[in-house]
């Protein structure tokens, strides 16, 4: 019996364990066991059957064809059935569960950081815990045996107190216990070096089997088919008469079933599928191990525990308890073998050690407890630690389901549900932004070094806690605009998104380069000494005032008084052109771009239920010459589009996916890596520029919300006055060659004026305390442009169709169910958003920020504000209202404001100061 308080004395020495385990051995080598000494063993029945072939006659066609038994599989059959779908066929090349969801460990921890996420979770407490049952009169498995977060330092309570407030918004019942209360909850645990837990009580463990076998039951009910036993050899894909590829059947070793829609619900095995479509899918497979231990005296009905600091959990067994957990240096499954179903790895014990130790610290009865058994399977991971959903850029009808971090069960049933309105009406109910494959930029999901970076780097940091201004180490500088390296020697100190580094913030200590991602010292890797960026980040970890926020604040105040300039080349840049472009612009663009060349719209997108795919900008274009970036050749009509760079594949998928679905006769041409783009902003922007471009910029010669093509530094650049920020300024938009030129010759004329480099993290603290909406934080696809308070986008007293438009009348004569307003608060305290105000059910903070301009150090916050009865948000109930918001626990008095305070007639864009 190999004990756990003598694991370490056993991976060093190696002759003992052998002894202590015989024939089960401890390979450092991770081969496959056919041994499967593990806790379900009803999902093992029938592995071993000599029934060949599929379970079931395979149709001739289906609605939709679902790849995959496990837990994501059977919760989008469940889910699409029950929205009414008929003909839904699953397709498992096994039997149910097989791969990886057989072996999970079945947590459900009900808060996370996110406001989606955590409605994602209760729907699949929901499924599993009640309407399942209710259902087949079955149970799944269900023990709710409450859940608890250890924090060992300030920090880490800090994060769960954040997780507690917004918990309160959706009823989840938790409470912060001291260490002394902790140890009355759970007598076993060691609470000497404990600063608090979190108690989540009704949190739970699911049962893989039970879940997906009564998931099959119920949905098999409703009409749809499991076939088991049924391997997929080929996905079909032809291209339509406008040459877009659509799926059209799935080819097994059994036949050929006809389908226009497939879901790849494969997990580990879900990137070999998508090749077979040719749609890249980035994940990787990893092992993922626990152990379960002996019986332990005292255990029974004791809640799970995750203890982030020791990145351990601990999932109560019965009477026993499993032990897992992330590290540093997980073991690639480089060759993922179509063979393996129900089988196991050897458990690598130098690389799951950290975890034991972790577990004996813990609980210290550990350290005389056997162990039963090891479970070490697959697991697909991710770049962000993120599922892959959504429909593929690249094939129309072929759905992502996969890349579940080993958290499958239990966002299964949201996901499930998600994907499944995801398919049949065209888009999720709920922002899937963060889930949502078009994440990515398309050059990074087939990057094989990114992907296997970033999902290490994210796997490593599972348990780290969630700061604010966090950023990745891994798979960096995959995306450099021009400038990069001119504001890198000028301190820049840069932020990823979408791939790009984009510049965050100037450090007035000198350069911070990023450099090669070190795996953190694993794998036999010298780790990075010195590193002044990973350094940089580490004193941003922070739920208090970053200490660099001075520096940002005198970003924000040379733009307020005297002009700052901002690199934006990171944008994404695309041209709709062609005969029917101002069809394709009136239908897809929510304002009126009927305006003649020259002029500029700020406008949205949006789905068909009203929600915001996008906000963006849309200058009208005249017709170019052949070879010029900036002046393209068309017939018809031709319009410019500037969009933010971390959403540009999203936008590029949404907007030719409409345009396919319309038929329009016109191109999206994209331009991003073409072009750079600065801006200079600032009450003392006219007079800076008016030294470097050839062209009149009073306000009666170049009015706001126009462009035009001007000289600047010997090269033509397209100049469009702009504002981002609630100042007087221009963007200038150029060819890649002319960036550095031009930006060298704005700075030593901005030099003059006390201008200077500013970065995003001004761009933020300025755009929301102007009142400026971010798209997915505080505008998004469940979000309608009337309530977020962008009505003014939208062409309503035109007849002018529009997408969405039919959704937003319909609101108008109801009225708008929540509205987006703006919070102050006097004290000086930091908001990063997801803080609750005013008790009321589902209203929390979207987005905040402490103000770093001409606020007065007032801390602003924006929200949607709902009435708790369910009738109409008025004006008048805004005003009428009380508030306070929440941060950590401790409440402050707000005052409410339906536009920002600052410059609310818009006077210093129009240029009046």
């Amino acid at each position: 019996m190999l004990y756990l308080g003598r694991a370490t004395q056993a991976v060093a020495n190696f002759r003992i364990i052998l002894n202590q385990l015989g024939t089960r051995g401890l390979s450092s080598v991770a081969g496959q066991t056919s041994e499967k000494s593990v806790p379900y063993e009803t999902t093992l029945k029938g592995e071993h059957s000599s029934v060949k072939g599929p379970t079931k006659p395979l149709p001739c066609s289906a609605d939709v064809v679902v790849i995959g038994g496990g837990s994501l599989g059977c919760q989008t059959m469940y889910h699409l059935v029950k929205m009414g779908m008929k003909n839904v066929v699953l397709l498992e090349r096994d039997r149910l569960t097989s791969g990886t969801t057989w072996h999970t460990a079945g947590l459900l921890w009900q808060l996370r950081p996110s406001d989606v996420e955590v409605e994602l979770l209760a729907h699949t407490r929901n499924v599993v815990s009640r309407d399942l049952e209710q259902e087949t009169g079955l149970h799944t498995g269900w023990i709710e045996n409450g859940g608890l977060f250890i924090a060992s330092n300030k920090q880490r309570l800090d994060e769960y107190k954040r997780l507690m407030s917004l918990g309160k918004v959706y009823g989840v019942e938790s409470y912060v216990l001291s260490p002394a209360e902790t140890k009355d909850l759970y007598p076993l645990m060691n609470v000497d070096d404990l600063y608090g837990t979190l108690y989540v009580p009704k949190d739970g463990t699911m049962d893989p089997a039970g879940t997906c076998s009564t998931l099959a039951r119920a949905s098999t009910a409703r009409g749809a088919q499991v076939i088991e036993n049924c391997p997929v050899t080929g996905i079909q894909v032809k291209a339509d008469d406008l040459g877009v590829k659509r799926v059209v059947g799935v080819d097994t070793e059994h036949g050929t079933l006809q389908t226009p829609c497939v879901v790849n619900c494969a997990g580990a095995w879900a990137q070999k599928l998508g090749e077979m479509a040719g749609v890249s899918v980035p994940l990787i497979a990893m092992h993922h191990a626990y152990v379960v231990t002996e019986r332990i005296q005292g255990i029974q009905n004791m809640p799970n525990v995750r203890d982030h600091d020791a990145s351990v959990y601990l999932r109560l067994q019965g009477d026993a308890l499993s032990v897992g957990g992330y590290e540093s240096n997980p073991i690639f499954w480089e060759k993922v073998s179509d063979e393996f179903a129900f089988g196991l790895f050897d458990l690598d014990w130098d690389v799951f050690m950290q975890h034991i130790q972790g577990a004996v610290n813990r609980v210290p009865n550990l350290e005389k407890t056997g162990i039963k058994s090891t479970v070490c399977g697959p697991e697909s991971f991710t770049a962000d630690h993120k599922p892959l959903l959504g429909e593929a850029p690249e094939v129309r009808g072929f759905f992502l389901g996969c890349g579940f971090n080993s958290a499958g069960m239990m966002l299964g049933g949201g996901c499930g549900k998600e994907l499944a309105h995801w398919i049949i009406h065209g888009r999720p109910e709920k922002d899937m932004y963060g889930y949502d494959i078009r994440r990515f930029h398309h050059s990074l999901t087939n990057h094989n070094r990114w992907i296997r970076e970033r999902s290490h780097e994210s796997y490593a940091k599972n348990y780290s806690v969630v700061f604010p201004y966090d950023e990745p180490l891994a798979g960096r500088n995959m995306r450099k605009d021009p400038l990069h390296e001119e504001l890198l020697t000028q301190g820049c100190i840069y932020q990823e998104r979408h791939g790009w580094e984009r510049p965050g913030w100037f450090n007035p200590s000198g350069p911070a380069p990023i450099l090669d991602y070190d795996y953190y010292g694993a794998y036999g890797m010298e780790p990075l000494k010195d590193y002044k960026y990973s350094q940089i980040l580490e004193k941003e970890y922070t739920f208090n005032f970053p200490p660099h926020h001075d520096v940002i604040r005198g970003e924000c105040l040379m733009c307020r008084n005297k002009a700052a300039v901002f690199n934006m080349s990171y944008f994404g840049k695309f041209y709709l052109v062609g005969p029917d472009a101002k069809k394709a612009a009136n239908w897809l663009f929510t304002a009126d771009i009927n305006k003649p060349p020259g002029k500029t719209v700020y406008t949205c997108m949006l789905n068909r239920r009203g929600g915001t795919e996008s906000d963006l900008t849309v200058s009208s274009l005249s017709p170019g010459t052949a070879g010029s970036i900036l002046t393209p050749e068309f017939e018809g009509d031709g319009y410019y589009l500037a969009i933010g760079g971390a959403v540009a594949q999203h936008n590029w998928s949404h907007i030719s996916n409409v345009l396919q679905d319309e038929k329009f006769n016109c191109k999206l041409i994209d331009c991003s890596e073409d072009q750079g783009m600065i801006s200079i902003q600032g009450p003392a922007s006219r007079s800076i520029l008016q030294e470097v471009l050839d062209e009149d910029l009073t306000n009666e010669a170049f009015p706001f919300s126009t462009h035009k093509l001007v000289t600047a530094a010997g090269f033509k650049v397209r100049a469009i006055r702009l504002s981002f920020v609630g100042e007087m300024g221009w963007e200038l938009h150029m060819p890649r060659e002319a960036c550095v030129p031009v930006y060298r010759a704005v700075m030593e004329a901005g030099a003059k004026h006390g201008a200077g480099n500013a970065g995003y993290r001004a761009i933020d603290s300025l755009s929301i305390e102007k009142g400026y909406r971010h798209w997915h934080a505080d505008l998004r696809i469940d979000d309608s442009p009337l309530e977020a308070g962008l009505a003014f986008t939208c062409k309503m007293k035109t007849d002018i169709p529009f997408l969405g438009r039919e959704a937003l009348e319909k609101q108008k004569v109801e009225g708008l169910r929540k509205r987006l307003v703006c919070f102050t608060i006097s004290e000086k305290i930091p908001l990063f958003g997801l803080e609750q105000y005013g008790g009321m059910s589902h209203t929390w903070v979207t987005f905040a920020e402490q103000i770093s301009g001409s606020q007065s150090h007032k801390t602003i916050a924006y929200g949607y504000i709902r009435n708790p009865n369910g009738r109409p948000v008025t004006l008048d109930f805004v005003r009428n209202g009380e508030y306070k918001l929440e941060r950590m626990g401790v409440s402050y008095p707000a005052e409410v404001h339906v536009k920002s305070p600052f410059d609310p007639n818009n006077m210093r864009v129009k240029g009046f100061y």
